[in-house]
């Protein structure tokens, strides 16, 4: 029995004038020393939600503020301001919205739901199982893609028998914070608890894979002799890192990094005197160096690559990035790669032999060499799959089957920006927007692709953002690259911008990621001529 209006609601709380705001205007005020919100007038409408992103805490009122909505100014994610509902990622949850009244002195006051005191994010409603439903939808892949799909599913009203198989034996966790995770207990990183997925009837296979799945009878064979039948199927297996073809690579002490397991068992091995080395220019293998050589005698970043992100932040970035790490004493061997590992008696790295012939001593070797899709599966299944093993999908992340739905990191897909064709890109966020987009679908609403990829990763405390993808011939910096406080416009062969990329100057990558999914672009005119460069942000609104 739901408690009367009066008693459901804290007393109103004057918040400021209505006048204090401009149109198209956000403002976070204080409500209690508990719980900030997030003011906004549009239109001479005035609402009020959580003022703090979910995902990482984000002040969302340094943000962007396009009509309806807000962008995180850290990662990107979207709320609508209306229902406070999150539209797109990274995160899980919403923000709570609140009640907002205008005296007719102006005076705008604001009454809150007493179970939204002190808290900035909410859980969307959620049906249930019907056992007189009896659909059966399966969700195979417990990354972000997979945990945002069954979610999804129960929110907008699927009622029929839903499961979600788990590789790993765990719960659907942050992955991103696995480096962190020496210290926390196993379920501190889940997205969500057993209870959750009990209480919405959310059938979850921890360690179950799939093994074979049979379109033409709607079947998947699952790695515990499980059968499933289903009437729909969405597949987000995500990648599997790969081990290269050098000598030695299966010695003790070699590792990768791609779940929770492989980080716990890395953080374990390091000690103030492990002599670490990483291979790889990727994320993985750059962040993993800045985060161990805190903790280990040494770590070394070898790469065959001269520089790490080249593709996504560029040459110059990347030559700062280099410095930034020399800074903090990551030794660094670029343009160079691994030609053997060698090992002592009982099969463990002892040192790393590069392509020159010179040998770095080595306790502990890091392969952050590239992964591979999990779609062996998918083979001979009637899914089409492409060399790489990833899948061609529609804007409707359906495949070539009709009820076959494939997203995250092995989808080739569609993306909002600088190029036409399908594109296969491995993100977080993009994941589980992927997730979202396919429940969406499968539940019968017709739920477009739009994405826009948003990069993130924070190496010594710097921030570098960056939103787009294309090809480009030329960056342009605007900024200090010397002191981490610039912005980066990405510009192609017709002199559009295809990406931004930032450190230190928030929420600029954010507005681009805004610009583009309103189906708008920037061109070189507009970021180097001085005056059109201020006003470029302007079209937002527009």
């Amino acid at each position: 029995m739901s408690l009367p209006e009066k008693y459901e609601y804290s007393d109103p709380v004057a918040v400021c004038h209505k006048s204090d705001l401009q149109d198209n205007e956000m403002r976070e005020v204080v409500f209690n020393e508990n719980t900030n919100i997030l003011l906004v007038k549009q239109n001479d409408i005035l609402r009020a939600v959580g003022g703090t992103c979910p995902h990482r805490g984000a002040p969302l009122s340094k943000g962007v503020l396009p009509r309806n909505r807000v962008r995180c100014p850290w990662h990107g994610a979207c709320f609508n301001l209306e229902t406070g509902d999150i539209e797109n990622f990274p995160g899980l949850d919403s923000l709570p919205c609140h009640q907002v009244e205008v005296e007719s002195s102006g005076q705008v006051l604001v009454r809150v739901k007493r179970s939204y005191l002190g808290k900035n994010q909410r859980t969307k409603k959620m049906s249930r199982r019907n056992w007189q439903d009896q659909r059966c939808f399966v969700v195979v892949g417990g990354g972000p893609s997979g945990a945002v799909c069954v979610e999804t599913l129960r929110q907008e009203g699927f009622t029929g028998r839903l499961i979600l198989l788990c590789r790993e034996n765990q719960l659907p966790y942050d992955r991103i914070e696995i480096m962190n995770s020496l210290n926390m207990k196993p379920n501190q990183l889940c997205l969500r608890d057993e209870k959750f997925y009990k209480h919405y009837d959310i059938e979850v296979c921890l360690g179950v894979s799939a093994e074979k799945l049979d379109t033409i009878r709607s079947t998947l064979y699952c790695s515990n002799g499980t059968i499933l039948m289903y009437d729909k199927i969405y597949i987000a297996t995500g990648y599997s890192a790969i081990r290269p073809n050098i000598p030695g690579v299966h010695l003790g002490n070699v590792r990768t990094i791609r779940n929770i397991d492989d980080a716990r068992s890395i953080l374990q091995m390091v000690e103030k005197t492990t002599r670490v080395v990483c291979l790889g220019s990727s994320f993985m293998a750059v962040e993993a160096a800045a985060n161990l050589v805190t903790k280990a005698g040494s770590v070394t970043l070898v790469a065959r690559q001269d520089v790490p992100f080249k593709i996504t932040l560029g040459q110059v970035i990347g030559k700062r990035i280099l410095q930034l790490l020399e800074e903090n004493n990551v030794k660094l061997r670029m343009s160079s790669g691994i030609s053997q590992i060698l090992g002592n008696s009982f099969d463990e790295v002892t040192e790393v032999e590069l392509l020159d012939k010179s040998r770095i001593p080595c306790d502990l070797l890091i392969l952050g060499t590239g992964c591979q899709c999990n779609t062996d599966f998918l083979q001979n299944s009637g899914v089409k799959l492409n060399p790489n093993g990833s899948v061609d999908v529609n804007d409707f992340l359906q495949t070539n089957v009709r009820n076959v739905y494939v997203g995250g990191d092995i989808a080739n897909a569609h993306i909002l920006g600088g190029v036409t064709d399908r594109v296969n890109i491995s993100h977080y966020g993009l994941a589980q927007y992927h997730g979202r987009i396919a429940a969406m679908n499968m539940c019968g609403r017709i739920a477009k692709l739009e994405a826009i990829p948003f990069f993130y990763t924070v190496i010594f405390g710097k921030a570098f953002r960056s939103a787009g993808y294309g090809s480009y011939k030329e960056v342009i910096i605007d900024g200090s690259l010397e002191d981490l406080q610039f912005v980066a416009y990405f510009v192609n062969d017709e002199d559009a911008v295809t990406a931004v990329a930032s450190c230190g100057r928030d929420p600029i990558v954010a507005q681009f990621a805004e610009l583009i999914s309103q189906h708008k672009g920037l061109c070189r005119c507009q970021i180097t001529d001085f005056t059109k460069r201020i006003n470029w942000i302007t079209k937002l609104m527009n």
